[in-house]
């Protein structure tokens, strides 16, 4: 019976969610369009680049029919929506092949990206966050601070161009551009090699992400240090590392958790700068080719995909919390 009533409350959970991400879905598909619609960009003339002024009147109409573009908007985005709704995202006309096979591709290379990013920027702002919280006041805590705050100003563009001057044409250290060096097939390209173009993208990307997960930790272990229950335990002998570990890691835990995965839209949005900075073919790199070639299709596929993205990364941001805090479950088991 107990074992029925939890599998019930499961199931309305995961239709309530998955009926929000419908609704978010088609929110962000319709305002996509319409921003679409609205842009003063000629799509052809996009398209054609600098060749326009060799296609003329008749290639023209052809291009437009062929796009639809004739069609009114409203027609267009029922059309699109039709075909999405039957699993067919469209063509892209910038990198010539259908649009799920240029996402599947292009965001494997951002993943390898921005999951090393991610873990990056959570393990070290957390560490430091931890840092400061619990020597806060001192030097320490004073430099961390300044740092965070000081990455937390800085645009990722500039940090990418920084780090690029500095260690890539400086140095020499790094690889200038690319995910693979310039001139190789990418299949003949070993494990080390792929590591090595990678490294300066994900650690750009990553110090941007770390400021905001350090002065979170900060604060919420400053919290918890000042709590009636660490002073308890504090007064019974236990000594600070004790207290971090036994008292404090948990509490501070969860929201830099929560944090970290809620700030997976941040991290998309500074991997399209990290990608153009190094020239790295990823998804981000493919959003900014389809914005400026006007590639509707592609650009509506990919704030979708962004969408979902984001949404499930919330979600399981969300039960993770409340999962490290049982208040958090608590309260949602009183709603």
């Amino acid at each position: 019976m107990a074992l029925d009533l939890l599998n019930a409350q499961l199931l309305r959970a995961l239709a309530s969610r998955f009926a929000r991400l419908v609704l978010l879905l088609a929110a962000v598909a319709a305002a996509s369009f319409a921003l679409m619609a609205a842009s003063p960009v000629d799509p052809i003339d996009a398209y054609v680049g600098g060749d326009i002024a060799a296609i003329g009147p008749e290639q023209r109409a052809q291009i437009a029919e062929r796009w639809g573009l004739n069609d009114p908007p409203l027609e267009r985005f029922a059309t699109w929506l039709s075909h999405v709704a039957r699993g067919d995202l469209g063509h892209s006309h910038t990198f010539n092949q259908p649009v799920a096979a240029v996402i599947a591709g292009k965001f494997l290379t951002s993943l390898a990206l921005m999951a090393v990013a991610w873990c990056l920027s959570g393990v070290i702002g957390f560490v430091l966050g931890l840092v400061a919280g619990v020597r806060r006041g001192r030097w320490a805590d004073r430099v961390i601070t300044w740092w965070a705050y000081t990455l937390a100003s800085a645009p990722t563009f500039w940090v990418g161009l920084l780090l690029l001057y500095v260690f890539s044409v400086s140095l020499q250290w790094t690889p200038i551009c690319c995910a693979v060096p310039v001139g190789t097939v990418a299949s003949e390209v070993g494990l080390l090699d792929r590591l090595h173009h990678l490294l300066l993208p994900a650690l750009t990307l990553s110090l941007v992400g770390i400021a905001p997960v350090t002065l979170h930790t900060r604060q919420a272990v400053t919290v918890a240090m000042a709590s009636d229950y660490v002073a308890f335990a504090r007064a019974q002998g236990e000594r600070t590392l004790g207290l971090v570990i036994h008292r404090v890691l948990r509490n501070a835990a969860g929201p830099a958790l929560l944090l970290q995965f809620s700030s997976l839209g941040e991290l998309f949005g500074g991997s399209v700068l990290a990608e153009q900075v190094f020239s790295y073919p990823g998804l981000g790199a493919a959003t900014t080719a389809a914005a400026l070639g006007q590639d509707v299709p592609l650009l509506l596929a990919i704030a979708l995909f962004t969408t979902v993205f984001v949404y499930v990364g919330n979600q399981v941001g969300d039960v993770l919390h409340a999962w490290l805090d049982p208040r958090i479950r608590r309260l949602k088991e009183v709603r």
